[in-house]
């Protein structure tokens, strides 16, 4: 519970040291478990996941900053989340995230070209350009004026624009968050004419595994759960009966692992034929990159 309300006028520096503070070592430091996940570390019990000042919330689908951090799972004011941050002795006990109404719903503005988003998925992630191309075409994927961001758009059966999920196009930039007031039943997603759909964590490992299995993926469905929710894939089944065989292709981590078990079973127990999927390494988008490296290196070799 938060014992202090106080206005307090911080400066500018204040400020910026309480947004970035390390995040592992605040919720240490209070007795809390954290555990490493790959290159991030994990807050046991909560599937979130922090990397210095950041973090990202896998079932809400949220991230933000260390200010966020401690507004959401502290109950925090902003006023009350500085001072906790800078280490002020402000008594605080986690709380369960608060029930909101969802905001309104608006794309963030679309930057006049794209050369960013094209650099950061061909260049970085190594998507195929061909599939890049299929959904920038249909305005499924564009950049955002303000900050570059890829932004990874999900509309409902009527063709509405309904969810946005933003990642940093920054070679050193791990941002990634839904747009406000995005409804997660409607995430970035394809919808093919046959009976299969793949399910997977990011619109990114969406793209990298129709990447590396190109042959006839239109006539598949694929959905992004922008985390581990499974929200977009039911409504993906509850709205189209032709979809019988899902495949669950989630990140090779322990919090991947705990939501494949969990969408898995109740997917069967509604008469489902599930099957899974698991990249050789943390997720789809290394597999991808590892491959293209590695034909790179085979490429260099046999003409050295």
């Amino acid at each position: 519970m938060i014992t202090i309300s106080t206005f307090i006028p911080f400066t500018r520096e204040q400020l910026h040291a309480a947004k970035h503070a390390d995040l592992a070592a605040f919720l240490e430091s209070r007795g809390e478990k954290l555990k490493r996940s790959g290159s991030e570390m994990e807050w046991v019990g909560r599937h979130v996941t922090i990397r210095g000042h950041q973090f990202y919330d896998h079932y809400e689908s949220v991230g933000g900053t260390a200010i966020d951090f401690a507004q959401k799972y502290f109950g925090a004011s902003f006023q009350e989340a500085v001072q906790m941050l800078l280490g002020h002795g402000v008594v605080a006990t986690p709380v369960e995230p608060r029930q909101r109404e969802r905001p309104e719903f608006k794309l963030p503005p679309r930057n006049d070209n794209m050369r960013r988003v094209y650099a950061y998925l061909l260049k970085q992630r190594h998507i195929d350009r061909a599939v890049l191309d299929h959904f920038v075409h249909r305005k499924l994927i564009y950049e955002d004026a303000k900050y570059h961001n890829a932004v990874f758009v999900g509309i409902d059966e009527q063709g509405t624009l309904r969810h946005a999920h933003k990642k940093s196009t920054a070679s050193r930039g791990n941002f990634r968050a839904n747009q406000t007031g995005s409804d997660a039943k409607f995430a970035f997603h394809h919808t093919g004419i046959d009976e299969k759909i793949f399910a997977f964590e990011s619109p990114i490992d969406l793209l990298s595994f129709i990447s590396m299995h190109p042959k006839d993926w239109k006539q598949h469905s694929y959905v992004a759960l922008c985390g581990v929710s499974s929200d977009a894939l039911m409504h993906q089944l509850s709205t189209r009966e032709n979809l019988r065989e899902v495949v669950l292709c989630l990140d090779n981590d322990e919090a991947g692992h705990i939501a494949t078990g969990k969408i898995s079973k109740s997917l069967q127990d509604k008469g489902y034929d599930v099957s899974v999927l698991t990249s050789r390494f943390k997720d789809w988008n290394e597999d991808v990159i590892t491959l293209k490296q590695t034909e790179e290196l085979h490429c260099r070799l046999s003409h050295s």
